[in-house]
């Protein structure tokens, strides 16, 4: 009998996921991660942690099978939290949901789960595993949920193949209201229970404050760029060559205090991120403003308006070698390839036509239609079919 560890986080996902698993003969175990302590940057009183961890409880005795909680906030600390700080204070934008399932449900918690003799681990992702040959060895395969409204395979787009091999995701072939309607009929307490919202684990953290418990707010100026500015005008330019062109189109642009009028006054640009709309507390546009850039250097922000700004568009952007992530090692790209892809740059997008030109240095992608608010420090994501192939960080 091959025995798994589920990830219960208290969500109605894992908990049916568990359920599944058992129902399928396994013998499971459900684990839940403890990944906060410090609660002076939670939101409310409510302690969400307290309040999760014992609906995974309460599952697991529904369910009939062991529970325990691990504490793994150290290692959440330096390796989620720690990230984010120094992303943010590089003017990046990280995504710690994405960093999470690399770095702690799929590499801290599965090495508990193997520890306890398991032989896979599970977790309540929208999101479906394939398995095909390669050369005569096994080949994982990362595919999308059924779920199109709930497809979670951007958040684990940098699992590797070891990782998936032990991987099982017991729901992708359900929809969210499949997977309520299972948790109704059997009467688990998290049948109603919303989905949770916030940093993968944190609780309900407000970004800003926990920022700024880093951070130092430090006063800088906002400015607005015209649409009509002269940046924006299509310049005639012929390229060498097609690294050149790609460079052209995915670079920033560069705006300075002559190019922009004043508008306002911030409490820190590395607070802020790219196609931002809210928290900038100026009025008096008439259509709203967006962050179009941010300055770290000299701490100033960029915005224009309305969300069909020019300078919110990109045509291309670059992923640094070190940063290119296979899933499928097999179709990995060597210097001079190219290879039509459809990508994301954000969890829910629609995926959109691009195609992929490795150089020596790094990576391109390229979409057929410009893009609005690539972020620094996010991940791109291609796909073949319904296939995640593979992922990188936006440089």
């Amino acid at each position: 009998m091959k025995r798994v560890v589920v990830g219960l986080s208290g969500g109605v996902d894992s908990s049916v996921a568990a359920y599944l698993l058992k129902e399928q003969g396994y013998e499971v175990i459900g684990l839940f991660m403890k990944n906060w302590h410090d609660d002076s940057v939670t939101i409310s009183n409510e302690c969400p942690w307290l309040e999760d961890s014992n609906d995974a409880l309460l599952v697991a005795q529904k369910l009939g099978i062991p529970f325990q909680t691990v504490d793994l906030s150290e290692q959440y600390k330096e390796k989620i939290v720690d990230y984010m700080f120094s992303e943010y204070e590089k003017g990046r934008t990280p995504n710690p949901d994405v960093l999470c399932n690399r770095e702690i449900k799929f590499d801290v918690f599965m090495k508990i789960a193997l520890s306890l003799g398991a032989d896979y681990v599970a977790t309540g992702h929208y999101c479906r595993k394939g398995e095909i040959e390669v050369d005569g060895k096994p080949m994982y395969q990362l595919l999308a949920g059924v779920d199109g409204n709930k497809d979670q395979s951007y958040f684990l787009c940098q699992l590797s193949q070891d990782q998936l091999a032990k991987a099982l995701f017991p729901i992708g072939e359900l929809t969210k209201p499949q997977v309520r309607e299972i948790a109704a009929k059997i009467e688990l307490i998290t049948a109603e229970k919303k989905d949770s919202q916030g940093l993968c684990f944190i609780g309900k953290v407000r970004l800003p404050e926990f920022l700024q418990q880093q951070l130092q707010p430090k006063e800088g100026l906002i400015y607005e760029v015209s649409a009509e500015n002269e940046l924006y005008q299509e310049k005639q330019i012929n390229f060498d060559s097609l690294e050149e062109k790609l460079k052209y189109e995915a670079k920033n642009t560069h705006y300075t205090p002559n190019t922009a009028k004043l508008v306002g006054k911030h409490q820190g640009a590395h607070y802020y991120t790219i196609g931002q709309r809210k928290g900038l507390n100026v009025g008096g546009t008439k259509e709203p403003l967006f962050i179009i850039a941010t300055d770290i250097e000299t701490n100033s922000i960029y915005t224009g308006q309305g969300h069909n700004h020019p300078g919110l568009f990109k045509k291309a952007l670059f992923v640094a070698n070190d940063e290119v992530h296979w899933i499928r090692t097999d179709l990995s790209l060597k210097s001079g390839e190219i290879l039509k892809v459809k990508a994301r740059i954000r969890y829910r997008q629609e995926l959109q036509d691009a195609t992929l030109y490795q150089f020596d240095n790094g990576m391109y992608v390229e979409f057929n239609q410009p893009q609005s608010a690539i972020t620094e420090g996010q991940f791109v994501s291609w796909h073949i079919g319904e296939e995640l192939i593979g992922s990188g960080v936006i440089s």
